[in-house]
């Protein structure tokens, strides 16, 4: 493989800990910032070295908010660099260890999943003499606190990695903001810090979010949300008339209600973009009466008219209306992933590289996107719960061809 050289800022997250550095007295080392700013591989080799030339014989943990996504991020390309380095590496993907041998030393790594509050379970009663934390910021306070307790071992030290989140969150309050009296060193990377990005890249990842996610991703900033969560669909150029055919694939979302608003949208693929071409929108307390799961059903069917749909992306919590699609056996069920934020990033993303496009027939649609907001009330990332369905049924397509454009944290696709 072909590495470039590595930025000072990478080159200090490598040797920290290296006798003569002038930070090896630090306990732990904090690196934040920017997406793509080569953090994470640094502070990850930087990681698997030290713990290889400190230790013999002993346990260390890489934990993730998912063990797919940790092997994706940190592992996969941490693996052929350290072979070329002339380490081996001997992987057990059923036990999720990696056994990591260099000149006469072999330590064991475990990788953990710290993804809810159950996770810290997982970790109790384990002896580490090192554990590094990828997306730290992802992760509930309870796993962080249980893997830093497990490192009792002397000499142990603790390697963070985040991108930022809102400016309240615990990490950034108990650990960035407390630096010193954690004796922890702090590394602020954007993305200039990546010298294998050219001005190309780097434009590009520019052009891919705004506002706060802007502010978070690419300036590396820790900042709260607030106003619209799309504001630049405001501009009318964002929405078009709806395409001729043929398409090459169809899809419809739907966010279900019975009191609140039932809102299915029909999507359409030409090439690699796809089209919101027409909606189905029922507000029961608009309209003075409520309908039936066969009659939204109905619904579905006549929006869909000619066409087939790949898939139904539904709303995991409708299993009343999941229920009555399945039996009528025409269509093929997805249970949507519901995860908020991820899914307003991804939409963010998709609506402003033009993956998906508001066909001006969808009135409904362009009405929420005015009206959708963050609450600025709360002290995490929170949208309001209102003007929202026509959104949230936007969310759960992109989530599903995200993911299945991505190849991988599929699970949550459920095809019975």
């Amino acid at each position: 493989m072909n590495y470039k050289p590595l930025s000072e800022k990478q080159l200090i997250a490598m040797f920290w800990w290296a006798e003569g550095s002038g930070y090896e007295k630090h306990d732990a080392v904090i690196c934040d910032g920017a997406v793509r700013s080569g953090k994470t591989f640094s502070l990850s080799l930087s990681f698997t070295v030290w713990a290889t030339l400190r230790f013999n014989g002993a346990l260390l943990g890489f934990c993730g908010k998912t063990i797919t996504a940790l092997r994706r991020n940190v592992i996969m390309p941490l693996m052929p660099c350290l072979k070329e380095l002339g380490f081996s590496v001997k992987e057990n993907i059923t036990q999720n260890r990696l056994v990591i041998s260099y000149m006469g030393h072999e330590n064991t790594f475990c990788l953990f999943s710290g993804k809810d509050e159950g996770s810290a379970a997982l970790i109790q009663g384990v002896t580490l003499s090192g554990v590094m934390f990828d997306e730290v910021a992802l992760m509930p306070r309870s796993f962080v606190e249980q893997a830093l307790a497990r490192c009792s071992v002397h000499g142990s030290r603790f390697f963070f990695n985040c991108n930022p989140e809102f400016p309240s969150h615990w990490f950034y309050n108990e650990w960035i903001q407390n630096r010193e009296k954690k004796n922890a060193l702090y590394i602020h990377f954007t993305m200039r810090d990546n010298p294998s990005l050219s001005e190309k890249m780097l434009s590009r990842y520019e052009s891919l979010y705004t506002g706060a996610f802007y502010r978070r991703f690419v300036l590396g900033e820790w900042v709260s949300v607030s106003g619209a969560v799309y504001p630049f669909m405001d501009d009318s150029g964002m929405f078009i008339r709806p395409l001729e055919g043929p398409f090459e694939e169809y899809c419809a979302s739907c966010d279900y209600g019975t009191v609140n608003p039932t809102s299915i949208g029909l999507w359409a693929r030409k090439g690699e973009i796809w089209y919101r071409l027409r909606e189905y929108y029922y507000d029961a307390r608009k309209e003075g009466k409520s309908r039936t799961d066969e009659e939204h059903y109905n619904a579905l069917e006549e929006l869909c008219g000619y066409a087939q749909p790949s898939a139904v992306i539904v709303d995991p919590s409708a299993a009343s209306f999941i229920e009555v699609i399945e039996r009528h056996g025409r269509y093929t069920v997805v249970r949507a992933d519901n995860n908020v934020i991820d899914g307003i990033r991804k939409t963010s993303q998709a609506l402003k590289n033009r993956e998906i496009i508001i066909c001006d027939t969808c009135t409904d649609s362009i009405r929420e996107f005015s009206l959708y907001r963050w609450d600025e009330n709360k002290p995490s990332d929170t949208v309001l719960k209102r003007d929202d369905h026509a959104m949230d049924d936007i969310r759960y397509f992109v989530s599903y061809i995200k993911a299945a454009d991505e190849g991988f944290d599929c699970a949550f696709i459920d095809r019975r």
